[in-house]
């Protein structure tokens, strides 16, 4: 699975630059991870429903991602909550080698992480599942993720119920980028296409 180098302008909803602007205001002071527990962005509460957040234990590889929490709007399309559980567990076998490879990228790289997935629902409405990632830490540790998960249907209504557990994930979403440019700090990378299975090999 590839993934572009990219500028925030790779963003498409509006209210997700929004969360990715204060993501990089906090980041432009000395170009190093923000503490979530600094990251108040203006309409935070009314995208409460759309967010979920995560704790990163880097201690082994690849890390352990575990739900601290989540918006009602994903526990609809999982059918499920995830409070307290870990995310490769939570999305399930079939699910995890497509999910799990993008928050690993998130920590790796220390940067937003930005993906468009397309998706039906049940009654075969086109779905975009639009995930940006936010991390958030010390230094240079990830110690956190910010999850923003946007479903649009150009159909205009859709069934969101169990619309993750219904629908067939396993294939690369459609955009996949690491916002990398066009940040404070420039950071080391490649230029061009950015492979997981590269990237993401550690001791």
């Amino acid at each position: 699975m590839d993934f572009q180098s990219a500028a925030p302008a790779v963003v498409r909803a509006i209210r997700q630059r929004d969360l990715l602007n204060t993501w990089l205001r906090l980041y432009a002071r000395d170009g190093s991870l923000p503490a979530v527990s600094e990251y108040v962005p203006g309409r935070l509460a009314e995208e409460a429903d759309d967010l979920v957040y995560y704790v990163i234990d880097t201690a082994q590889w690849p890390p352990v991602l575990t739900i601290e929490s989540e918006g009602t709007r994903m526990s609809a399309a999982y059918g499920k909550t995830g409070k307290g559980r870990r995310l490769d567990e939570y999305v399930g076998p079939r699910l995890a080698p497509s999910v799990m490879p993008v928050y690993h990228l998130c920590v790796a790289r220390r940067c937003p992480v930005y993906t468009v997935s397309e998706l039906e629902d049940a009654a075969g409405h086109k779905v975009e599942y639009e995930r940006l990632l936010l991390p958030f830490g010390a230094g240079s540790e990830v110690t956190e993720i910010i999850a923003s998960l946007k479903t649009i249907s150009i159909d205009g209504r859709f069934e969101i119920r169990d619309l993750m557990t219904r629908t067939d994930l396993v294939t690369a979403p459609a955009v996949r980028a690491v916002i990398d440019r066009e940040l404070s700090h420039r950071l080391p990378m490649r230029t061009g296409a950015i492979t997981i299975a590269d990237d993401l090999v550690f001791d």
